[in-house]
């Protein structure tokens, strides 16, 4: 890691990293989206026979009635899974579950005056897909994260792919009873869930994390088929007066070992507790390949000059995972994907058991949005309905305005009612 202090010595260069990382996000997208336009277009236009072609050389297939998982290897996947693991998949889903609950929108409907009754009703999209990753690590969580969010909101067709799954993201699968699932992964498994092939029926919308070339493609197909968002590397930031160094660096660990992309940035104003937290991160990463080579390219200890500078830098650089003191250091986040509240709630715990979702904005985009929830599988259809009276209320106001603007169409439309 490296230390950077925001005044005196050093504060001009601080201010450049800071300023570069605010403007990180898809400029890696640049390199590989030639590639990936490629093999987007070969899909679209080849479907089964571009998309096992992709596939042979990719993840390994070896023939392409292998593509599709059954429901038979599902359910064997979770019979050869121990007990435990299965007690925990099942937590996860359950809690996963109950937090999507209470994130659903509800339908409603409201009469502003008389003769108008407006309202909203809450639609679940007909078919998504759903991303899971299976490169450098198995991610079950994932699936969960998905998945389950999709269900609660009432997706009647959930398709998942996965390149190489993991027995605990088959096992994952069938306690969660997914009947469509491919082994299928990266841009060619993106764009055959965008556009459809003999075998898969296109769906509505794609969620999941992935590689580089997986969001490449996500970001090309999105004006056909509608994505979650652009994920890149994973990103921490802690904010922190008084924390725990050896705690602090654990976590700021845990998330740089998902990626030799990751950042991993502690912000402070006290610079003997920075010192401790590096001290930390050297020890805890020394076995950890890809934790210290994240480490080494992006991570770093910020010295704020006050506190109102370490809340401001935080809020520009409008983390995915963020950890702040107490509860009361809330009220200041506006920017962060997942915020982590005191030295017990590990971010990991977010990864896997808690409920909230995995699945977070990266690369500044918690500024607009925050993670994946049930509402990324819904949407809000308005509904309005008029009575004479609502007509002869509203009705000359409207003509007005369509008046103003010209349209005069418009204007009949409504005058024709008003005349009944």
């Amino acid at each position: 890691m490296k230390l950077m202090r925001t005044k005196g010595r050093g504060a001009k260069e601080a201010a450049a990293v800071i300023a570069a990382l605010e403007a990180r996000g898809g400029a890696e997208l640049d390199k590989v989206l030639p590639v990936v336009r490629k093999i987007v277009e070969r899909v679209r236009r080849g479907g089964d026979k571009a998309v096992f072609a992709f596939a042979k050389k990719f993840d390994g297939l070896r023939r392409a009635e292998l593509m599709r998982v059954t429901k038979a290897e599902m359910a064997a996947a979770w019979d050869a899974t121990d007990k435990p693991m299965r007690q925990t998949l099942a937590l996860c889903a359950h809690h996963v579950h109950d937090f999507a609950e209470r994130q659903k929108p509800k339908d409603w409907h409201w009469s502003p005056c008389a003769g108008l009754t407006v309202g909203q009703k809450v639609v679940a999209l007909d078919a998504v897909g759903c991303y899971v990753p299976s490169g450098r690590h198995p991610l079950p969580s994932t699936l969960m994260m998905t998945a389950v969010p999709a269900q609660v909101a009432g997706v009647k067709r959930i398709v998942v792919i996965s390149p190489k799954p993991a027995p605990e993201t088959l096992a994952a699968a069938h306690l969660l009873g997914i009947t469509e699932f491919y082994r299928l992964g990266g841009a060619h498994g993106i764009a055959a869930l965008a556009y459809g092939t003999e075998r898969i029926a296109r769906v509505d919308k794609i969620a999941g994390p992935g590689n580089l070339f997986v969001t490449a493609a996500k970001h090309v197909v999105q004006r056909d088929c509608a994505i979650d968002m652009l994920a890149g590397p994973t990103e921490i930031v802690v904010t922190s007066e008084t924390g725990d160094a050896e705690l602090i660096a654990a976590d700021l660990v845990a998330q740089a070992e998902h990626d030799p992309e990751a950042l991993a940035i502690f912000i402070t104003t006290r610079e003997e507790l920075a010192k401790r937290v590096m001290e930390e991160t050297k020890l805890q990463s020394a076995g950890n390949v890809v934790a210290k080579q994240a480490l080494k390219a992006k991570g770093m200890a910020i010295v704020a000059a006050s506190i109102e500078e370490a809340r401001e830098l935080t809020n520009r650089l409008a983390p995915e995972h963020l950890t702040v003191d107490a509860a009361s250091d809330v009220e200041w986040v506006r920017n962060a994907g997942s915020v982590f509240v005191g030295k017990y709630s590990a971010q990991p715990l977010g990864d896997y058991i808690s409920g909230p979702n995995h699945t977070l904005p990266t690369g500044g985009a918690a500024r607009a949005r925050g993670g994946l929830s049930v509402n990324d599988f819904v949407k809000l259809m308005t509904v309005q309905e008029y009575t004479v009276r609502g007509v002869e209320t509203l009705g000359p106001h409207a003509v007005r305005l369509a008046e103003a603007e010209g349209l005069l169409g418009h204007a009949a439309a409504i005058e024709k009612r008003m005349k009944r």
